[in-house]
C-alpha cells in the first residue's frame, strides 16, 4: 500500500502529463480550458462496456450532429437510436436521450455538478457519476472503471475475487484520489491500466508507480485481479422472418421500448427462447401470410448473458398479404442507414435469393 498518497499522485500525474492518450473527448493534461460537461457525459455513456476504439467515431458523429445537450434533447428518439446502431447495449441510447431531455427541461441545459445530482440522471450509475463529477467539475470522486480496478487490485494486493472486491477497491481508490486535479488523476489511472498495467504481462519495469505496488512486491501482480467463476452463457433460439416485397423491400418492425434492443428496428422473429427450437411453434409467429423458405445456416450473435441462434426463413408475400403487415418496408439500399442493431444487420445481409424448399407457416391462414 502506498505509504505516501501525495507522492503517489504526484508521480502518476507527472507520468500522465508526458504519456496521456489523445482521445477525442479529452482535454490535454493541465489544460486551462474548462471541460465541456456535455462532451464528458456523452463519452462516458458511450464508453460503458465499449472500447475506446469503438466509441471514438460514434462520439465524433454525435457531437457533430448534436453539439449541445439541448440539440440532443430536441432530436427524435428514433434518430438517436439509429445513430447509435452498431454500438450495442441500446438501453444506453434510450437513457442518453431521456437524460438529455431531463437536463434541458429540468436544469435549463446545465448538468448537475455533483455525484449525487448526476446519479439522478437516467443511465448514470456510480462510476459514470464519479467520472463526470471528477473530470468535468473537479470534484474529488473515486473513479473506478475496469482499468482502474485492475491497477488498484495490484497496487493494494487485493486478493478477494471480483465482483465481491469492488467496494474495497473503490474505498482504496478514494484514499488515493487527490483534492487537486482529480479529473486528471482519474484519467491517469485509466491510462496507466490501458498502457502499462495491462491484463496480461503488465509492464512493471515501465510503471511510474511500481515502487508503491504491493502486488509487484509480493510477486502476484499478474494474477490480480481475481474473478469469481462465471456462469455458463445460455443459448436462445428463434426464427427470423425475412419478408421480401416484389421490389426487394424488407419488412422491419420496432421492438417494444422495454427490454433487450428496446425501441430498435428489427427483422420480425419468433420469441427468443432457451432449449431446442420448436419450429412449428416458431413459424406460427410469422408476421404475415406467405410461403416461407428456410435459408441455409444460422445467424448467431453473442449478447452479454446469452448466445442467440436465428434460423432465417424467407418469404415473398402476395399483394393482399402485404397490406396486413405491421411494420415498415425498407429498400435494400436504405438498410444501412435506418439504424439496425448488429444482429439484425446479419439477417438482412441474406437478402439475395437462395434455393430451398418452401414451407407454409402454420399461421399463414390468418
Amino acid at each position: 500500500m502506498p505509504a505516501d498518497f501525495h507522492s503517489f499522485a504526484t508521480e502518476l500525474l507527472g507520468w500522465y502529463r508526458r504519456h496521456a492518450r489523445s482521445l477525442p473527448w479529452r482535454l490535454p493534461p493541465g489544460s486551462a480550458a474548462p471541460p465541456d460537461p456535455y462532451a464528458v457525459w456523452l463519452s462516458e455513456i458511450m464508453l460503458q462496456q465499449t472500447t475506446v476504439a469503438a466509441a471514438g467515431p460514434y462520439f465524433s458523429r454525435f457531437l457533430a450532429r448534436w453539439p449541445s445537450v439541448r440539440d440532443l434533447a430536441a432530436a427524435p428518439r428514433e434518430d438517436v437510436l439509429a445513430a447509435w446502431a452498431g454500438l450495442g447495449y441500446y438501453s444506453r441510447a434510450r437513457n442518453l436521450h431521456a437524460a438529455a431531455r431531463h437536463v434541458a427541461e429540468a436544469f435549463g441545459g446545465v448538468f448537475p455538478s455533483t455525484e449525487e445530482g448526476l446519479r439522478a440522471l437516467p443511465g448514470v450509475g456510480p462510476y459514470t457519476a464519479a467520472a463526470i463529477a471528477a473530470i468535468a467539475f473537479g470534484e474529488r470522486a473515486a473513479v473506478v472503471d475496469a482499468n482502474v480496478e485492475r491497477v488498484a487490485a495490484r497496487l493494494f494486493a487485493v486478493e478477494t475475487p471480483l465482483p465481491a472486491a469492488k467496494p474495497e477497491i473503490r474505498e482504496k481508490v478514494g484514499l488515493l484520489t487527490p483534492a487537486a486535479a482529480p479529473g486528471d488523476f482519474a484519467q491517469a489511472m485509466m491510462d496507466l491500466g490501458a498502457l502499462v498495467c495491462s491484463p496480461k504481462r503488465p509492464q512493471c519495469a515501465a510503471c511510474p508507480v511500481a515502487a508503491y505496488c504491493e502486488g509487484r512486491a509480493r510477486g502476484i501482480a499478474e494474477s490480480l485481479p481475481r474473478f469469481a467463476p462465471k456462469k455458463a452463457r445460455a443459448t436462445r433460439r428463434a426464427v427470423a422472418f425475412l419478408c421480401l416485397r416484389s421490389d426487394g423491400a424488407v419488412l422491419l418492425r420496432r421492438r417494444p421500448d422495454k427490454g433487450l434492443l428496446g425501441g430498435m428496428l428489427e427483422v420480425p422473429s419468433s420469441p427468443w427462447a432457451e432449449g431446442a427450437l420448436d419450429l412449428e411453434a416458431a413459424l406460427a409467429h410469422a408476421p404475415l401470410r406467405a410461403r416461407w423458405r428456410a435459408r441455409a445456416g444460422l445467424v448467431t450473435h453473442t449478447f452479454t448473458h446469452f448466445r442467440l441462434e436465428l434460423a432465417v426463413y424467407e418469404g415473398r408475400p402476395g399483394a393482399s398479404a402485404i397490406g396486413e403487415a405491421d411494420g415498415l418496408w425498407v429498400a435494400p439500399s436504405d438498410l444501412a442507414t435506418v439504424g439496425l442493431p448488429t444482429v439484425m444487420r446479419k439477417v438482412t445481409a441474406l437478402v439475395e435469393p437462395a434455393p430451398g424448399p418452401l414451407f407454409a407457416a402454420g399461421s399463414a391462414g390468418r
